[in-house]
């Protein structure tokens, strides 16, 4: 009997090569798409029949978006996390693909798993580590084998796309694009080169001439911290994610370049697009700050850093990255409340929030009114600068 692998399929450049070189390998393959939102369901078919086309002996479409949102988006906003304070890991839904995939191979009796993954990049830890955290499998990787054959991957690829006479879209000739229900994110070409991004790298967000006249302003619900309700009505998170990445899109907010530092050593450089992440990230912490203690709040930062680590260099499943989420899922426990968000185009901003945790004093308004007397005020100013005083005085002299 022909043994069976399951992969991880986007109908991109990299996993088509994918399934071709693991035919040619012996294997019957099952393609997997793990559908994580940010794709039409004519793009879905097209994948579907792309997987056929090249010959996959069965396809398989696996709905995780819910899931996304759970084990990613809420933690997400909880830590408010930006890796070196600018990429909110939209790479995550690798780490969702994996365990879809898993699951399937379970299913379809195998142990045997496959990604389209290269040898000089991040995904290769966020897929291998997390197969490795749930079970014993073995892992098929065709295009970083494939780096043992040749230095140009990708014009390798194209060359046996065209000997098979299988169609490339002209985007994947240029690009590696990963497109879900968090964002966009392009790499290759001048991005790859610290060039200027071309203008087909405008995926989600729109540019200038095209932004709608007017102000965008909308509402957003939160309790315990995950966002509930847009303007007012309740909503799922993934339809609320989508939503967002639509109204705000159209503003062009979200829009960034990020360069950051390879697990492997090198310099890393992508467009990203994520206009609903941006949002929900502008109003968690807008309120977060509001509600939580200004010790809390000194603290979040290096819980966030923490957890920003684990989840972008591969650790998901790692049982610290579990303690880190206890911890967010505490300092959450307040949060709760509704948040304004204005936009005019470019960026967006919390414009005005209510909670009943508000830590707001009525008898004392910052730079309106206070419930302290000016002597009381004087001798807290003298007591928490003393020791810095006791310092200048003595070194003076000294």
């Amino acid at each position: 009997m022909t043994e069976r692998v399951v992969l991880a399929f986007s109908g991109g450049l990299d996993t088509s090569y994918c399934v071709l070189a693991l035919k040619q390998q012996g294997f019957e393959v099952h393609t997997a798409f793990v559908d994580t939102g940010g794709i039409a369901a004519d793009q879905k078919d097209w994948i579907a029949e792309r997987a056929r086309a090249l010959g996959a002996a069965e396809h398989h479409e696996l709905d995780a978006a819910v899931p996304l949102w759970d084990q990613f988006v809420v933690p997400l906003l909880w830590s408010g996390a930006r890796m070196l304070e600018q990429y909110p890991m939209l790479c995550s839904d690798r780490y969702v693909i994996v365990e879809q995939c898993l699951r399937l191979a379970d299913e379809l009796g195998t142990r045997h798993f496959a990604h389209g993954c290269t040898g000089m990049g991040n995904d290769q830890l966020r897929f291998d580590q997390s197969v490795r955290s749930l079970g014993d499998y073995v892992i098929h990787a065709p295009i970083r084998e494939l780096q043992r054959e040749t230095s140009n991957v990708r014009a390798h690829e194209l060359e046996l796309m065209e000997k098979a006479g299988v169609e490339v879209p002209q985007s994947s000739s240029r690009y590696s694009i990963n497109e879900n229900l968090l964002g966009v994110t392009l790499s290759g070409q001048e991005i790859d080169e610290f060039g200027v991004p071309g203008e087909d790298t405008q995926v989600w967000c729109k540019p200038r001439e095209e932004w709608p006249a007017g102000k965008l302003e909308l509402t957003i619900g939160f309790q315990g911290g995950r966002a509930v309700s847009l303007d007012d009505q309740p909503m799922e998170g993934p339809q609320l994610l989508a939503e967002l990445n639509r109204r705000l899109g159209a503003y062009g907010v979200g829009r960034h370049i990020y360069t950051g530092d390879v697990s492997i050593g090198l310099k890393g450089r992508i467009v990203f697009e994520c206009p609903g992440i941006d949002g929900l990230l502008v109003a968690q912490r807008a309120l977060r700050e509001a509600v939580n203690t200004r010790l809390q709040n000194q603290f979040h930062a290096s819980i966030a850093q923490r957890w920003a680590e684990l989840v972008y260099t591969g650790f998901f499943f790692e049982p610290h990255k579990a303690d880190l989420e206890a911890y967010l899922e505490s300092a959450n426990e307040y949060v709760t409340g509704v948040v304004r968000l204005a936009t005019d185009g470019g960026s967006v901003q919390a414009v005005a929030l209510g909670s009943r945790y508000l830590l707001k004093d009525p008898d004392a308004v910052y730079a309106q009114s206070a419930a302290w007397t000016p002597e009381e005020a004087e001798g807290f100013v003298k007591l928490l600068g003393q020791s810095s005083t006791l310092a200048a005085r003595i070194r003076k002299d000294s």
